[in-house]
């Protein structure tokens, strides 16, 4: 395939002949493995296959059994051991990811709080601006007063007439 010109080169850096995996490719993944290591359909199939193990390596025939029991299922032992030097280092990078995205939230939640504080101060200004007006301006009741005052005055004049 020819190069093209309008677009980057790939990574050429290789690992053990591979390309390197994205990084957020592989956190995802590992997130995704540690998220459904926490669940409970998790447990009952680690259960059941720690179940099936030991029944087959103890009522098997035993030119079928692979673990033995006199051994302490050390195949079982190290299977389980395995499992665990590998949950481990997923479940800290899913809390790194989640870390991450915490502070990012986080920061984004500041930013809101500051501008919806900026908006209620301009907002709280603004009324008080408009209480400032209408202390000048002449309501209904005021405005009923004065016309009462003025009916009263031109009575007053025509009985004096």
């Amino acid at each position: 395939m020819a190069e093209r010109l309008d677009q980057p080169k790939e990574s050429r850096r290789r690992v053990w002949g591979f390309r390197r995996p994205r990084p957020d490719v592989f956190g995802a993944v590992a997130e995704g493995i540690a998220r459904f290591m926490g669940t409970p359909r998790f447990l009952i199939y680690m259960t059941a296959f720690c179940l099936v193990w030991l029944a087959w390596n103890t009522l098997a025939p035993s030119t079928w059994r692979f673990d033995s029991a006199a051994n302490g299922f050390t195949a079982l032992t190290l299977m389980l051991s395995l499992q665990a030097s590998y949950a481990a280092p997923l479940i800290l990078l899913a809390q790194n990811r989640q870390d991450n995205r915490d502070r990012v939230a986080f920061e984004q939640d500041r930013v809101t709080a500051e501008r919806n504080l900026a908006d209620t101060e301009y907002l709280a200004r603004e009324v008080a601006a408009l209480r400032l007006a209408m202390a000048d301006v002449a309501t209904r009741d005021f405005v009923r007063s004065e016309l009462r005052d003025l009916l009263e005055e031109l009575r007053n004049t025509d009985s004096e007439d």
